[in-house]
Order: structure tokens, then C-alpha cells, then sequence
């Protein structure tokens, strides 16, 4: 039976069924069409390589084929584990402001992680460009708890990301505006809230957003006099000296400035000013690590097969 199941055609028949399922995966998109189709071929051919492992006689009496196949056999497992838990996610931050839960998350439906236990705020960052508008290097500084909850500041940037938990969170290239608000309803308390405009200077010539107040839909636009980053020269991401908000009603258009309020029939709106907001790109995928010593223990083990194998025959003096 272990010899059947360890057979070189299941073999086959397991690396023909993990190519179609990768151009599958390819044909529909990537992430999200992945971990179906990926996970059944390469559980198939981890059983087919353990069963070879069982039923060959020769793995057990060479210690370095043993170590690479069992190693081999490790690898696969984790990728197809790694597909069930792993989890992509975004996520956008004021600055000032703490980080408040994931956005667009795509994830294995074995994922485990502690999203919900995230904290960390942003305290700001810096972004340099090249001529054509061409995004340099970002850096963003960021305080977290740990586990005790002592504080803690990092700078993390393209490379270096921020870990909590085992999620990483990567700056990404969105980032851009928002404007702050109080509403103040004629029947309750004050309320602090933000409207977050698209990426900025991507969509530096529509900085508009639909956000919705009650009843009430209102597409506000952000308005910035000027150039405010120079596609000819370097430049860096900052606030603009001047700048204006349109609130778009359904019966009027108002145009505010920092601490211009408008009457509402429920309420004052008040436009308290402009801030940053920053985005991430969030990965967790607990695997990484073992998968990297496993692919280190099968290179070394491959490596002392050869060793052995060349050394059994001495050079020949000329």
C-alpha cells in the first residue's frame, strides 16, 4: 500500500494537478482564488512523499537522503498550512490618531491570529520624492504597547515593518489627507470625527470623499492653492500652508476654513482642520520562519549527500 501511494506516477499525477492549480490561481487573480486549489495538490504531495519515505529502502540507509526528503516533506506541509492561516489586510491611521482595525482582510479560513489585540498609534511621518514625483524613502514613527504595557517608539519604513503579534505592517504608497470635524446636534452631546481623502498626489486633482451624517450624504472636496509638491524638483509630502473644504448638501454648498462651523437642521458642523493619514499593508503568515530553516535543513542535508557521494571517490594522481 506504502509503495503504491509513494509511486513516482502519483507523483507525477500530484505535480500536474499543482500546475493547473497555479494557473488557475493565476487565470482568477492570485490571493484570493489561492488557497483552495493549492492546498489539495500539495497535501497529495506530501502524503506521496512520505509514503516514498516509508516504503524505499534507501532513504533509511543514507542518513542525508532521510533528512532532505523529510525536509522536503516539512516544506510542503507548511506551505499548505501557510495557505490555510495566513492573512493580507490594509490598514489606514491618522496621524495622532491610533490604529483602529483592518481593512479589505483576505485570509486563510484557518486564521488564528490576534488581530483584534493590535494597538499602536501614529505619531507621523516623512516621505521624500524624486523628480517626477517619483516616492523615495518613508519613514513613520509609531508607538506601541508590549505584552507588559510598556511603550515603545519605532521607525519602520518599505523594509522595516512594524510586528505586533505576528503581523506586519509594511507602509505602503497610500497616503494623503483628512479633514477634522465636530458635530455638535441640537439634541446631544459633541462628536470628534474625520473624513479621509483619496491618496494624495495620486489623486491630487480629486480630493473628494462621500461620508454620510445622519440623514444626511455629503460629498465633501478638498481644495489646495498651488503646487504643493513640485513634479519638476525633490520634494517631500507636507500639509499645505492654505487650504479649504466644500461640504456638498443636497440644498446648498459650503466652503469652510479651519474653525468655520455651518448650520445644519439637526445640528453645527465645525471644521476644526487638516491632518495626514498613512496606510499600511498588513501580512501575517506564521510559517515564514520555519519555512526558512526547513529550506536551510534540505540545502545542508543535499549538500552532505554530495559531500559523501564525491568523497567516496579519491582524485586519481595525474
Amino acid at each position: 500500500m506504502a509503495a503504491a501511494v509513494g509511486s513516482l506516477k502519483l507523483t507525477l499525477v500530484c505535480l500536474v494537478l499543482l500546475l493547473v492549480a497555479v494557473i488557475y490561481v493565476y487565470d482568477r487573480g492570485g490571493e484570493g482564488h489561492a488557497t483552495p486549489p493549492l492546498v489539495l495538490p500539495l497535501t497529495m504531495l506530501s502524503i506521496n512523499l512520505f509514503a516514498a519515505v516509508v516504503s524505499n529502502k534507501t532513504f533509511r540507509r543514507q542518513l542525508p537522503l532521510l533528512v532532505f526528503h523529510l525536509a522536503l516533506i516539512l516544506i510542503i506541509v507548511l506551505v499548505a498550512l501557510g495557505r490555510m492561516t495566513y492573512l493580507r489586510a490594509t490598514a489606514e491611521v491618522l496621524t495622532g490618531g491610533e490604529f483602529s482595525g483592518l481593512d479589505r482582510i483576505e485570509a486563510g479560513p484557518w486564521h488564528w491570529g490576534r488581530k483584534d489585540a493590535i494597538r499602536f498609534e501614529n505619531l507621523g511621518f516623512q516621505i521624500e520624492y524624486k523628480p517626477g514625483l517619483q516616492r523615495d524613502s518613508t519613514r513613520n514613527k509609531l508607538r506601541w504597547r508590549d505584552e507588559a504595557g510598556i511603550p515603545h517608539t519605532e521607525e519602520i519604513g518599505d523594509q522595516e515593518p512594524l510586528v505586533i503579534h505576528g503581523y506586519r505592517f509594511y507602509v505602503s504608497p497610500n497616503k494623503g489627507f483628512a479633514g477634522l470635524f465636530r458635530w455638535e446636534p441640537s439634541d446631544g452631546s459633541p462628536q470628534l470625527g474625520s473624513v479621509i481623502f483619496p491618496s494624495y498626489p495620486l489623486y491630487k486633482d480629486d480630493q473628494s470623499s462621500q461620508w454620510r451624517l445622519g440623514e444626511m450624504n455629503i460629498l465633501t472636496r478638498l481644495i489646495i492653492p498651488g503646487v504643493l509638491i513640485d513634479p519638476q524638483k525633490p520634494g517631500w509630502f507636507r500639509q499645505p500652508g492654505e487650504h479649504q473644504v466644500t461640504l456638498d448638501f443636497s440644498w446648498r454648498v459650503a466652503t469652510l476654513r479651519p474653525g468655520d462651523a455651518v448650520q445644519l437642521p439637526a445640528g453645527r458642523l465645525v471644521y476644526l482642520g487638516l491632518t495626514t493619514w498613512m496606510g499600511y499593508n498588513v501580512f501575517y503568515d506564521w510559517t515564514m520562519p520555519w519555512l526558512l530553516a526547513a529550506c536551510a535543513l534540505a540545502v545542508l542535508a543535499l549538500a552532505w549527500h554530495f559531500a559523501r557521494k564525491f568523497a567516496a571517490k579519491p582524485w586519481q594522481a595525474g
